[in-house]
Order: C-alpha cells, then sequence, then structure tokens
C-alpha cells in the first residue's frame, strides 16, 4: 500500500487513510494495522482476527483499488458525542473518499460500520455497491442497541465517577467488563448515533426502491441499480442482562426471517451456518463473499 494520505473528518479531527490496489475503488473501514504476536494471541482469545484489515487489504487489492481507513479506533480516540449521526457519518465516508480520489467507490462495513454503510447509500449517488456484515437491513435492531447503548453510557459515567486508579485487564470473554472501561464521550456518541435512528424505516427503504420517503434525513432513496450484499451468522445474536437493558440483539435471526423479500429486492444474501458475531466477521469468511460478490457485480477491474 503506497499512498496514505488524509481526510478530515465532520468534526475537525484527521484521520489516516491507505490506499492500494488496481481497480474501482472500494472503502473498508478496518484497521490496516499488524500485530505483535502477544497482541494476536489476546484478540484471538476475544474471538476476533487480529488479521483481518491486512488480509482484505492484499486480498482485494489484485482486482480493486482499496481504500482503508479505521474508523471505529478513530471514534474512539476521537469520540464525536454530540455528533455521530448518520448524516455526518456519511459526510467522514465521502471525505475519505475524496482525499483517495475516488469519485465513485464501493462500501464493505461490519456491525454499526455495516449500518452506517446503509445510511451512506442513502445519502449520496456516489456509493456503486454495498455489502453490509454483521447488521440486517431489515428489521435492524436500532431499539434494542439504543437500551444497550444507553446502559453502556451510563456505566461509564458511574465508573467514571468512582474511579479510584486503573481499572485490572478483563479476562477474555468477560464483554460486561470492557462496556465500563470506555468512557463517557465514547459511549455517548453511540447512543446519539441510535437516537437518530429510532424513526429509521428500513424496510421503507430497502424494500421498496421506487416508494417516496417520509424520512426527512433521506436525500436519496436506495437505488435498484445498486449492488447489496448482506451476510451474518446463524448464531449471531445476544441476549443482554437486564443491567444491560434486558434486551436482546438479534442480527442472523432477522437476516433469514427477510431473506426471500430481500432477494426479490435484488439483495445478495448469505445466513453463515454455525457462525456468530465474531466468527462471521473473520478475513477466512468474508474474503471469499467480498471477492465473489464483487466479481458478479462487475466492481472489479
Amino acid at each position: 500500500m503506497a499512498d496514505q494520505p488524509e481526510a478530515v473528518l465532520h468534526d475537525g479531527s484527521t484521520i489516516a487513510v491507505t490506499v492500494g490496489g488496481d481497480g474501482p475503488a472500494i472503502l473498508l473501514p478496518v484497521s490496516p494495522a499488524t500485530h505483535t504476536a502477544a497482541e494476536a494471541e489476546t484478540l484471538r482469545q476475544w474471538g476476533a482476527d487480529p488479521d483481518l484489515g491486512p488480509n482484505l487489504m492484499t486480498g482485494l487489492a489484485p482486482t480493486n483499488r482499496v481504500i482503508v481507513a479505521d474508523y471505529e479506533s478513530h471514534r474512539m480516540a476521537n469520540p464525536a458525542p454530540a455528533t455521530l449521526t448518520p448524516d455526518n457519518i456519511a459526510a467522514d465516508f465521502l471525505a475519505i473518499a475524496d482525499s483517495a480520489g475516488a469519485e465513485n467507490f464501493a462500501y464493505y462495513g461490519y456491525s454499526w460500520l455495516a449500518l452506517s454503510g446503509l445510511q451512506l447509500a442513502l445519502r449520496t449517488d456516489r456509493l456503486k455497491a454495498l455489502a453490509m456484515g454483521g447488521f440486517p437491513p431489515v428489521e435492524g435492531p436500532y431499539r434494542s442497541m439504543l437500551a444497550v447503548t444507553r446502559a453502556a453510557h451510563a456505566f461509564s459515567v458511574k465508573a467514571a465517577e468512582e474511579s479510584t486508579g486503573p481499572l485490572p485487564e478483563p479476562e477474555p470473554g468477560d464483554w460486561d467488563s470492557v462496556s465500563v472501561r470506555t468512557t463517557e464521550a465514547q459511549t455517548r456518541q453511540f447512543v446519539t448515533l441510535y437516537e437518530a435512528l429510532q424513526d429509521f424505516d428500513d424496510g421503507a427503504a430497502v424494500l421498496a426502491p421506487g416508494r417516496r420517503r417520509a424520512d426527512k434525513h433521506l436525500r436519496h432513496r436506495l437505488p435498484p441499480s445498486v449492488p447489496c450484499l448482506a451476510f451474518a451468522g446463524a448464531e449471531d445474536h445476544i441476549d443482554y442482562k437486564p443491567v444491560w437493558g434486558g434486551v436482546r440483539v438479534a442480527i442472523g435471526e432477522p437476516l433469514a426471517r427477510h431473506q426471500g423479500a430481500l432477494m426479490e429486492a435484488g439483495w445478495d444474501v448469505r445466513i453463515l451456518p454455525g457462525l456468530d458475531h465474531m466468527g462471521a466477521m473473520h478475513s477466512a469468511v468474508v474474503l471469499p463473499l467480498l471477492t465473489d460478490w464483487l466479481q458478479k457485480s462487475g466492481w472489479t477491474k
């Protein structure tokens, strides 16, 4: 990866962008960083793929111009507690594309970065192909995620008030302890995001591309000409404890439930047996899906 421009985001912060490869552009909000052996082992213990970003970059570079920016890490280091809205996220990704000189581009995001890609697609004609992993395009868990993020925010506020020193490192898999380690600003920005999405009608936006939108925030509808991929693990769901809102965040189930309607609307839908949220995120799963879909969509050189 030779080119390393920078993009100025909506809040004035600057994000590093890595660009390489040859062909139609694809924007990936993943980390291009490599890890030490110890760091990689810790990530594996948490169920993550330490080589996710580098593997996607290397795997797609022969057929696509790959634009990489680690947006999630940037937002954890530079929180936008009052302004992380769908409009501003879309503006940020367009700024990243601009920094790489990409007028038109495809986009792949996972989890909340997948829903961000959908919001981007509804706000620009420059996005020519959309891939969503780990978040359903229809019946997205916007209400349950608002409950979880509000609980996380409350815990972060309480933890800051009661803090007497550094917190001990959590054991791998102890997700409850991870959430309270985030700051008030870090958690508040996701409350802001999900509050802004409470009135979003994803079924109308995705399944009825010719219907006029009532949502005042949508300047563009999702054109049927834009190739779209959605995938998730069949076991992708989390039942949160009462202290975290007592809600079920379902990803795989609604995707399977609406698979037929999505395919009828032109989507490519993949339900991945036996995989949960972390498992379906691995590069060994994602790269073949993206490669096949990009080729079928004609978005390769």
